[in-house]
């Protein structure tokens, strides 16, 4: 019995809070994963050395993808990475959306969605790869206030030494 590509797809949880706006100001906690978890964006390396720090290593698809994170800003000019880190397997980006983005203006540059940004930074790093290394959607974590903020920060900074440790 042949099944239909309906059938074959997993049943996928809605990763977007319903009937919120995510076009309006605030933070945004984003995380991206490569397809399949595929561990091609970077290495973790150093700590082998007593008190050696941990350091982010790109690898050749990571460094195109930090390239598209550093114009995020420049082509939209109501969003601002924060900060971000790049893991072997996945992006974290803390995403600010600037006051004056609003839903009821069009979808254009200027003002958009959440969504709209993490789409074009993998359309644009897809097209400079040459192929599809992202999964399909991404997570993301609406900042709440200021301690949610600052442990998101923290998490940001604090991951590639996690990873370290976690996979040696």
């Amino acid at each position: 019995m042949v099944m239909s590509v309906e059938e074959k797809r997993p049943e996928r949880k809605p990763t977007r809070i319903k009937n919120y706006d995510y076009s309006s100001a605030g933070a945004y906690f984003i995380t991206i994963c490569t397809k399949n978890r595929a561990e091609i964006l970077c290495n973790i390396v150093g700590g082998d050395v007593l008190d050696a720090p941990i350091k982010v290593r790109l690898l050749p698809y990571g460094e195109i993808a930090e390239k598209y994170i550093k114009q995020l800003n420049e082509y939209y000019e109501n969003i601002l990475v924060e900060k971000y880190v790049i893991m072997p397997d996945h992006i974290h980006i803390l995403l600010r959306v600037k006051k004056g983005a609003s839903r009821t203006s069009p979808p254009t540059r200027q003002h958009s969605s959440v969504s709209r940004y993490v789409s074009t930074f993998k359309r644009f790093c897809n097209k400079e790869y040459g192929e599809n290394i992202w999964q399909e959607s991404f997570f993301d974590h609406i900042i709440r206030n200021n301690e949610d903020y600052e442990e998101h920060i923290k998490y940001i900074h604090e991951n590639p030494t996690k990873w370290y440790y976690e996979n040696k």
